[in-house]
């Protein structure tokens, strides 16, 4: 019988968690056994009490964890250590489960789990309107990088991990910080294995106001050393097939976050020749800072000729 972890780390959010239950309740298949693992990243609500009230069934085992409050990424990682599942996926408290989720996760499974190449399925993500966040996809498999920097992905995705992979990796957090964004450890994932795409919706998401996608500034802010050594990863990375947009936004991130913790900018092992020039060329005092001067140069760059040559070799 193929088993499920589903892993929800959680903080104030016990208005949401009933929703999230009812939809697990809801797919609940026969053949299949969940397991959700709940982390209570130091909530000041009843979480507790409310999870606490939640129905077990013979296929649906629901655990409780508590951690005093050190952020999403952290209680992902706690959680990780308890898993027995042969599938993973990490599910936020304002997300829940389309129906006929489970259903569809066993039958994709069934197809390729087997495939020694593959870390996840990767599936649709919609939002309370029936909008798909983000675009289809173009491939069966690709890498998580170049989903989204080369082949146009701007939105997210449900990611379905095969527990015997990811289970091997963490979260990497720099320093105090709280929070890292997910793409570090999926670049470091993609170095070995691929992703699955599948163009079927499992996972709902809404928005809140108080989330990390919403407060995308603030959270940069607080977690400066994490980003700066993500962009710089990035630009470490074969980066051919990468449009001059998104070369820029990464080498001004870059700049940014070096400005911001003070630590120098490393490109002896950036692997891009125009990109090493950009770094050098932008690296001037305050600039990193100016957004007017980023939407200045953005625009020069994109009608300037020499630009257009430029960026034509970039794409090579």
């Amino acid at each position: 019988m193929l088993k499920i972890s589903i892993l929800t780390p959680t903080y104030n959010r016990v208005k949401l968690l009933p929703r999230l239950y009812d939809s697990i309740a809801r797919n609940l298949e026969d053949n299949i056994q969940i397991e959700w693992l709940i982390m209570d990243d130091g909530s000041m609500d009843n979480t507790q009490e409310v999870v606490g009230k939640f129905k077990e069934y013979p296929n649906l085992r629901i655990k409780y964890y508590f951690q005093e409050n050190s952020g999403k990424m952290k209680a992902l990682n706690n959680l990780m250590k308890r898993v027995t599942g042969d599938l993973i996926v990490e599910c936020d408290s304002d997300d829940f489960f389309e129906d006929n989720s489970f259903k569809i996760i066993n039958e994709e499974y069934e197809k390729c789990k087997t495939d020694k190449e593959l870390y996840a399925m990767c599936f649709l993500k919609f939002d309370q309107d029936g909008n798909n966040i983000g675009k289809e996809f173009k491939y069966e498999k690709t890498t998580m990088f170049d989903l989204y920097f080369k082949e146009g992905e701007n939105g997210e995705k449900a990611l379905v991990y095969f527990s015997d992979v990811r289970k091997q990796y963490e979260y990497k957090l720099e320093r105090n910080e709280k929070f890292g964004t997910e793409a570090r450890l999926h670049h470091k994932l993609d170095e070995k294995y691929k992703i699955k795409c599948i163009n079927e919706p499992i996972m709902i998401c809404e928005y809140q106001k108080d989330g990390y996608t919403k407060n995308i500034k603030k959270i940069f802010k607080e977690n400066p050393f994490g980003y700066y050594e993500y962009f710089k990863e990035i630009l470490e990375k074969d980066m051919s097939g990468v449009n001059f947009g998104k070369r820029l936004y990464v080498i001004k991130h870059y700049i940014l976050f070096s400005y911001l913790t003070k630590k120098k900018l490393d490109i002896k092992n950036v692997k891009n020749i125009i990109n090493k020039a950009l770094i050098i060329l932008l690296y001037i005092p305050g600039i990193a800072k100016s957004k007017k001067f980023w939407y200045f140069f953005y625009n020069v760059c994109k009608n300037s000729s020499i630009i257009v040559k430029c960026r034509k070799k970039l794409t090579m």
